[in-house]
């Protein structure tokens, strides 16, 4: 049995608790090393940590987004600041969030409302409400009319994944913004300038693709836009291939809420190792911001460790490089960036993974076919004649 001297020593060798009194002129680096020392403020300065242990490692850093964090201006605050300095690789994201961001691209103002104020009135109105924010009901409208239009371009009638569709709105955005005299460019235009493949897991629950939908059945023979999810799931665990394969052979992920983008970034490595028999290890820094309890078994909520459980994220992001914030991400990822972006290191040459999309296929292809004979043995019963090699048994 160990004595009471041994089981004191690794709290011996914790840090101690030692704040400092604030006098305002600290900077956010300093006074989230002395000032934040325990419970949410010891999460929050521990994801600060692995933030900027992510850059350091020139890691492929996977970004993802859930909630409405468009409509209450995270991007231009956060999000866009980031991908210009090179530090967001990819970016998973509901259609929602990309949906509201073109709100402002065409003169729609979103504004501050009491939630408390009465919905029936709002309606009456014809006054949209996200909690406490509001827009007028032509706001959508408008929308719908701007993707319509875009979308009806030869262009879009294919098959494509969700980052080659989003690269072709960035593209055409883009240019509408400069036609306008756009002061704050919207984020598809600057992932699409920057590289940053846009990944939506859900797109048919979005304004976007409702708006597809209606183009489907007013022209049939000549809209022939559609989204391949079979490549689309494929793409994002190419990417994490490739980069895992590349450069710095490192992989994080920041996860700014729950929800389906998470899940659909994290998927990718089991994808790999357990599907397609191509070896990974996971993540290697997990870091996440949401408001959910982690015991109720929902996957917004669940920490590394239980991820860990599923092959997405490696050993080594659960004992020394993950940490969970039980907070709201608009109520400390802006002061994270400015902590951040505050150290003139924090930024490198962006890794543009949208130009890679082709390559990495290509790459994960080739060891996929060094799997398929082993690949085959998991799609039918010993002794049952493939579908694929008609004359041939799995044995």
């Amino acid at each position: 049995m160990a004595t009471r001297s041994q089981l004191r020593k690794p709290i011996e060798k914790a840090r101690t608790v030692d704040p400092r009194p604030i006098t305002g002129r600290e900077s956010p680096h300093d006074l989230l090393q002395h000032a934040f020392g325990a419970y949410v403020g010891r999460q929050e300065r521990t994801a600060y940590e692995l933030m900027r242990r992510s850059m350091r490692e020139d890691c492929s850093i996977f970004l993802t987004v859930s909630g409405a964090m468009t409509p209450a201006g995270l991007h231009q605050s956060c999000l866009i600041p980031l991908i210009e300095r090179g530090i967001v690789s990819a970016l998973t994201t509901t259609g929602a969030n990309l949906y509201h961001d073109a709100h402002r691209i065409i003169g729609h103002a979103i504004r501050e409302v009491n939630p408390n104020a009465g919905d029936l009135q709002l309606r009456l109105a014809r006054v949209i409400r996200i909690y406490d924010l509001g827009f007028w009901e032509e706001a959508l409208l408008d929308t719908d009319k701007l993707f319509s239009a875009l979308m009806q371009a030869p262009d879009y009638q294919r098959r494509m994944t969700t980052p080659e569709f989003h690269a072709l709105l960035g593209r055409d955005i883009a240019k509408i913004e400069r036609g306008l005299g756009v002061e704050r460019p919207s984020l598809l235009s600057q992932c699409w300038k920057h590289g940053v493949p846009i990944f939506v897991g859900a797109v048919q629950d979005g304004s976007i693709f409702l708006n597809a939908v209606k183009l489907r059945r007013l022209f049939p023979d000549t809209f022939r836009f559609e989204i391949d999810i079979n490549d689309d799931v494929y793409a994002m665990a190419a990417v994490q291939h490739w980069a895992r394969h590349h450069g710095s052979k490192r992989l994080a992920i920041w996860i700014l809420g729950g929800g389906v983008p998470k899940n659909y970034t994290l998927q990718g490595e089991p994808l790999l190792d357990q599907i397609l028999f191509v070896p990974t290890a996971g993540f290697d820094i997990d870091v996440q911001f949401c408001v959910d309890p982690v015991d109720n078994g929902a996957l917004s909520s669940c920490p590394a460790g239980e991820g860990h459980t599923w092959g997405k994220v490696s050993v080594e992001a659960v004992e020394a490089g993950s940490v969970y914030v039980h907070t709201d991400v608009t109520a400390v990822f802006p002061w994270l960036t400015h902590a951040l972006l505050g150290d003139p290191k924090m930024k490198r040459k962006p890794k543009r993974l949208l130009d890679r999309l082709a390559e990495a296929r290509a790459f994960l292809d080739r060891d996929v076919e060094k799997n398929r004979r082993e690949l085959l043995k998991t799609v039918v019963f010993p002794g049952t004649p493939t579908h694929h090699d008609p004359e041939s048994t799995v044995r």
